[in-house]
């Protein structure tokens, strides 16, 4: 039976891995058509001052044989991806680079002193550099598409609908970041495949990707919010279904430390920082931010240097970038409050009550440790003797796994949308936050490339495109969107020219 299941699963895998590279080698070709076709906005990209620090300095020249592909790549290093390169090329040399987190910096140079090393004097130093980042990047966007249909196809108990949210995740409208030097391919794998290690019952590995999708955007951090809804509900499992407080001390410090190890990697760059701008200087010689109580250099860079903060981006003349954002912010909200409105009991009280406002009858659905063999048998009883009676509550079914054990719908409501389960609660939570961030704090136009990582987007807009009557309507207007900032994206941002 499991084999017949994996067949079908198998070959939808084949067909996104197909989508993806084929949504890559489409965002390549727009960015190298449209660079062939119009001179770029600014043309500074391809200047290439010497490093401050002397260890970077001893990088030699070589004398490139290539030197017009090598100049036509470094062109393409535009906006943010200059930041990257540098950084890569240079390390931290002023005080804005610290806005960049170092894991894409880190793998650039990683490749380009290894397998493209023998590159360098073909086409130059900073061309591989760039040429190491967009490898990385396309690379990793592939298997975040394969990540993402393997969440969606837990979540969504629907291969088809999995499938359909995955291939508008290979399309989506930030795309030309996801092709380019920018830490969203990272982020994106990173935070959905610690989403599919949790909710498999690989906590630690979780742990381990959340952690290091914090070195790629800061926002990582936010993922040790699954952790949170996962201890939260493994604590109320202790307590009132085994019985067993001290169980509950357990898992909330278990919790609590898998939760820090998340954050540690954001704040030890954030000492690094502190360690190169402000050790060793008088008090009068200190930036600012040094002499804060709690001296983050990250916000203080998002607020001095880039105008970041709480209502400041309201202003008339920002409302072109309001209107480029409308769309993404749109069907954000309009994802959360049809979840809310078709289950509210189970958003409310955050999982622990099932639909109909009854109260969740077994463990919950990131109940992921062991389980005692008596309360095990016990809950699948309570299970049985539920489905018997025909509660209208879904009943879970427990599957073992050596030392975890995951959670199943026994059977799926006719009435309600499939992907309305428990699970929906932190992912769409965290969806609530990071627009409401996007929208308040953020410059705003930001938020089509901020949010384009969030499954509960994608699961929403594939319900669309399947609803009876409707879908035709709103596959035409989804795809439009998507289509249009694909092409816009790769015209204006590869030429230099604003695009969130």
């Amino acid at each position: 039976m499991s084999n017949t299941l994996e067949s079908p699963r198998n070959h939808q895998t084949l067909k996104i891995i197909k989508s993806a590279i084929t949504s890559r080698l489409l965002l390549l070709s727009l960015i190298l058509l449209w660079r062939t076709l119009i001179d770029p906005y600014d043309t500074s990209s391809p200047l290439d001052p010497d490093c401050l620090s002397r260890d970077h300095q001893q990088q030699e020249r070589h004398v490139i044989q290539f030197p017009r592909i090598g100049s036509a790549i470094e062109d393409s290093i535009v906006w943010d991806s200059v930041y990257f390169v540098r950084i890569a090329q240079c390390g931290y040399e002023y005080e804005q680079t610290y806005a960049f987190l170092p894991l894409l910096p880190a793998c650039v140079v990683l490749l380009s002193r290894t397998v493209l090393v023998p590159l360098v004097s073909v086409i130059g130093h900073r061309a591989v550099l760039a040429l190491a980042g967009y490898l990385v990047n396309n690379v990793a966007f592939v298997l975040a598409a394969v990540y993402f249909y393997r969440v969606s196809v837990i979540i969504l108990k629907d291969p088809e609908a999995a499938f359909q949210a995955s291939i508008l995740f290979c399309f989506n409208p930030a795309s030309i970041f996801y092709s380019s030097i920018y830490t969203e391919s990272l982020y994106a794998l990173l935070s959905l495949g610690g989403l599919y290690h949790l909710i498999s019952g690989a906590s630690n590995v979780a742990v381990l990707w959340f952690a290091l999708s914090g070195c790629a955007r800061s926002n990582g951090v936010l993922n040790a919010g699954y952790l949170c809804f996962q201890t939260m509900h493994q604590a109320y499992d202790a307590v009132f279904l085994q019985k067993r407080a001290h169980l509950a001390v357990k898992v909330l410090i278990v919790g609590a430390l898998r939760c820090i190890c998340i954050f540690i990697p954001f704040i030890a760059f954030q000492a690094y920082g502190y360690y190169n701008i402000c050790h060793g200087h008088s008090l009068d010689e200190m930036r600012p931010w040094c002499k804060a109580k709690i001296p983050l250099l990250y916000s203080y860079i998002q607020s001095h240097y880039w105008g970041v903060g709480f209502l400041r981006y309201f202003q008339l003349k920002q409302l072109p970038n309001f209107l480029v954002a409308s769309p993404i912010l749109s069907l954000a909200v309009c994802s959360i409050l049809h979840y809310v409105r078709s289950q509210p009991e189970i958003f409310f009280s955050l999982g622990f009550r099932a639909c109909n406002g009854e109260k969740r009858p077994t463990a919950s659905p990131l109940s992921l440790d062991r389980v005692p063999e008596s309360n095990s048998s016990h809950l699948k009883e309570k299970s049985s003797a539920k489905m018997q009676d025909k509660y209208t509550v879904r009943e879970r079914k427990q599957r073992i796994k050596g030392d975890n054990y995951v959670l199943l719908d026994e059977y799926d409501s006719l009435e309600k949308p499939r992907y309305l389960s428990t699970f929906i609660v932190p992912c769409t939570l965290h969806l609530l936050f990071m627009a409401a961030t996007a929208f308040f704090v953020m410059h705003v136009q930001v938020s089509t490339r901020f949010l384009s990582a969030t499954p509960p987007l994608y699961w929403f807009a594939s319900r669309l495109l399947i609803s009876p009557g409707t879908g035709k309507r709103w596959g035409y207007m989804i795809w439009t969107y998507s289509t249009a900032y694909i092409l816009l994206g790769s015209l204006l941002f590869s030429n230099f020219y604003p695009f969130t």
